[in-house]
C-alpha cells in the first residue's frame, strides 16, 4: 500500500482528500503545518506530500526547502489558490513535482496523484539486473540466464558508474524502462530524483514544455510560467522513452543540453545551466531514422556514447523457462506450471516479449483452479495462434528497414559481408522456429532439405532435435 501526507491548515481540504483517494491500495495521512509534517514525514515515510502554499505556521515554501534538503527524492505536489502569483512558480524552481490550484477539479487531481506515486515507485524500487530467484523479493528484476542478458548485465554494471549518456534499444515489450532504472538506481545520482517521460504519449506541440518548462504567454494557454522536467530533475536522472518520436525541433533543444549542459524555457530568453543525466530509449532503428532525416544525426552521436540493445524474447529462448519461474515465485500464488503448457510458452513467438509473456502469466495465474497452471490456463491465443495477415506494404516496409540496417552496419565494418550473415540468420531462426525439424525448415525457406543440410555445414549451424 503507498501513502500520501496531505499538509493543510484546513481540516475540510484535508477530509476531501480522504474522502476521494483513500482506498485498499493508498492511505492517505494528514498534518496541519509545516512543522508537523516533517515530524509525520519521519514517521510515517510517505511516498508523496500534497502541501499547501499559505499556511499558519511554517509555510509550504518553507518547508519545501527543509524536505528538499532532508529527503531530495520525496515528490512534493504543492496546492495554491494563488495560481496566478509566483509562489507557485517559486515552489517549481525549489524541486516541487507539480502544483495545483484550489478549488480542486477531482479528476485531475486523482490523475496528478497517480502520476507521482508511479515516479515515487520509480525511485523507491530499486531494479534487480542479476535477480537470485531463491530470493523472497521478487518485485522488480531484469531476469535472463542467456549470453545476450549477461552482456546487458555487464554493460548496465560498466555504465552506471559513469555520467555517461546511454541508449537503449529494442522491440516494444523488451524492458528497456527496466534497465534505465537499473542503471540510475546503480549510480552515484540515486540519491536524487529520476524522472521518466515517454515522447511518444505527449502531444508534440506541449513535449517541449513539458522537458522544458515556458514563460508567460509563450503560447495560447500559457496564462502562468510552468518549470519543466529537466529543471526540476537537476543533480538526477531524466529518462527519455521513446526518443524516435521526438520532433525535430525539440530534439535540437535536447542535443544543447547534452553539449552545454543549458536550455531556454519555450517562449523565454533567459539560459539556464543545469546537471541532468540522460538515458534514452527507442524501439525504432536510430541509424534508419538518421538516413532518413527522421532523426537529427549529431543528436544521435551524442545520445550513443553507450549502446545497450535488448534481443527479443524470440531470440533469446532460453530465458522463457527462466522468465516463467520467476513470474510464478513472483506471484506467490501458483507453484508450477504442467509441461505440456511449459513447452507452449517455449514455442510461441512473442511478438509482444517479455511483457507479453507477462500478461499471459498474470492472466494463467489467475485462472489456474489448482496449484499447478495447465494448458487450459493459457490463453486461446497462446494455445492456438492464428496466422499473422500484414497490412498491404508492411511487408515492404519491414524488408526496407532491415535492409537499411545490413547497409548501415556494412558501411561501418568492411568486413561485414551482407548476403552471408542474411542467409546464416536465415537459416538459424529457420531451425528454432521449427524447433530443430529440418524438413519443416526447408519448407519454411522454399528450399529442398539436401541444401538446406549444405548450408547448414558451411555455416557450422549446431542441429539442434533434428527430426528425420
Amino acid at each position: 500500500m503507498q501513502k500520501i501526507l496531505v499538509v493543510d491548515d484546513e481540516a475540510d481540504i484535508r477530509r476531501a482528500f480522504r474522502r476521494n483517494l483513500e482506498g485498499p491500495e493508498l492511505q492517505v495521512v494528514e498534518a496541519g503545518d509545516g512543522t508537523e509534517a516533517i515530524r509525520v514525514i519521519a514517521q510515517e515515510q510517505p511516498d508523496l506530500v500534497c502541501m499547501d502554499i499559505r499556511m499558519g505556521g511554517t509555510n509550504g515554501l518553507q518547508t519545501l526547502r527543509k524536505l528538499r534538503e532532508l529527503n531530495p527524492k520525496l515528490l512534493i505536489i504543492m496546492m495554491t489558490a494563488y495560481g496566478t502569483t509566483q509562489t507557485a512558480i517559486e515552489a517549481m524552481k525549489l524541486g516541487a513535482y507539480d502544483y495545483i490550484l484550489k478549488p480542486f477539479e477531482v479528476p485531475k487531481l486523482k490523475a496528478l496523484i497517480e502520476a507521482g506515486l508511479k515516479a515515487a515507485r520509480d525511485m523507491k524500487q530499486v531494479v534487480s539486473y542479476q535477480p537470485l530467484l531463491d530470493k523472497e523479493d521478487y518485485a522488480e528484476g531484469i531476469v535472463g540466464k542467456s549470453e545476450p542478458m549477461q552482456q546487458v548485465f555487464k554493460l548496465i554494471g560498466q555504465v552506471s558508474q559513469s555520467d555517461a549518456t546511454v541508449l537503449i534499444t529494442g522491440e516494444s515489450g523488451t524492458g528497456k524502462e527496466l534497465v534505465a532504472r537499473a542503471i540510475y538506481h546503480h549510480s552515484a545520482r540515486a540519491g536524487q530524483p529520476f524522472m521518466a517521460i515517454n515522447c511518444a504519449a505527449i502531444p508534440e506541440q506541449l513535449l517541449e514544455s513539458e522537458l522544458f518548462g515556458h514563460e508567460k504567454g509563450a503560447f495560447t494557454g500559457a496564462n502562468d510560467r510552468r518549470i519543466g522536467k529537466f529543471e526540476q530533475c537537476d543533480k538526477g536522472t531524466i529518462f527519455l522513452d521513446e526518443i524516435g518520436d521526438m520532433p525535430l525541433s525539440t530534439q535540437t533543444k535536447i542535443l544543447r543540453v547534452l553539449q552545454n549542459g543549458e536550455f531556454q524555457r519555450v517562449g523565454g530568453n533567459q539560459t539556464i545551466a543545469i546537471d541532468v543525466r540522460v538515458i534514452a530509449a527507442t524501439n525504432k532503428e536510430p541509424e534508419r531514422q538518421v538516413a532518413e532525416k527522421k532523426f537529427r544525426e549529431d543528436l544521435y552521436y551524442r545520445l550513443n556514447v553507450v549502446r545497450i540493445h535488448l534481443p527479443p524474447l524470440r531470440e533469446r529462448r532460453e530465458d522463457i523457462a527462466v522468465l516463467v519461474d520467476y513470474f510464478l515465485q513472483k506471484s506467490g500464488k501458483v507453484k508450477g506450471i504442467a509441461p505440456a503448457a511449459a513447452a507452449l510458452l517455449q514455442k510461441h513467438t512473442w511478438p509482444g516479449n517479455v511483457r507479453e509473456l507477462e500478461n499471459v502469466m498474470q492472466r494463467a495465474i489467475v485462472v489456474a483452479r489448482g496449484d499447478r497452471i495447465l494448458l487450459e490456463d493459457l490463453p486461446a491465443d497462446v494455445r492456438e495462434p492464428k496466422p499473422v495477415h500484414l497490412p498491404a506494404g508492411q511487408v515492404e516496409n519491414t524488408v526496407d528497414s532491415a535492409v537499411a540496417t545490413l547497409f548501415a552496419l556494412a558501411k561501418r565494418d568492411p568486413k561485414f559481408k551482407i548476403i552471408l550473415a542474411v542467409e546464416r540468420e536465415l537459416i538459424t531462426r529457420a531451425l528454432q522456429e521449427t524447433d530443430g525439424n529440418q524438413v519443416q525448415a526447408a519448407k519454411l525457406l522454399g528450399i529442398t532439405r539436401a541444401t538446406l543440410r549444405k548450408r547448414i555445414e558451411k555455416f557450422g549451424i549446431e542441429r539442434r532435435l533434428e527430426v528425420t
